[in-house]
């Protein structure tokens, strides 16, 4: 199982912000591969898998976003019922929690990528091979 390399973005929980973030990778030639964004208490939180992930971090400070890179466990699922159950269920049994989790394209119609962020990235590795 791949490892995909995640930038955590917070930003102003504003109007539009999501369109200048997207504008602004575009300008660079950054595609977003997945992305999971969320709002809190007046700020918002991105993470995101970019095919360029130097020029996104640019793009990003620049503009005086705080971001940060980490890691995340990436499967390649099929689009069909119990495959992320399946997936989530090895993680368990190798005593591995699941912070979080969310999906963006595989390149193909009957298949997409799930990106994991977890308490333990070597054991959720080896585990969901």
């Amino acid at each position: 199982m791949p490892r995909a390399k995640q930038l955590t973005l917070q930003v102003p929980d504003q109007v539009g912000t999501l369109g200048e973030i997207g504008a602004a990778l575009g300008t660079k030639k950054a595609n977003i591969v997945a992305l999971m964004a969320t709002t809190d208490m007046g700020r918002g939180t991105l993470r995101l898998v970019v095919d360029k992930t130097a020029a996104a971090k640019k793009v990003f400070a620049d503009r005086g976003w705080a971001a940060t890179e980490g890691e995340v466990l990436q499967v390649t699922l099929a689009d069909s019922p119990g495959a992320l159950g399946r997936v989530a269920q090895k993680l368990g049994r190798a005593g591995v929690n699941i912070e979080y989790v969310y999906v963006g394209g595989a390149g193909s119609a009957r298949k997409l990528n799930a990106y994991f962020g977890v308490s333990d990235i070597k054991a959720a590795l080896k585990a969901a091979r």
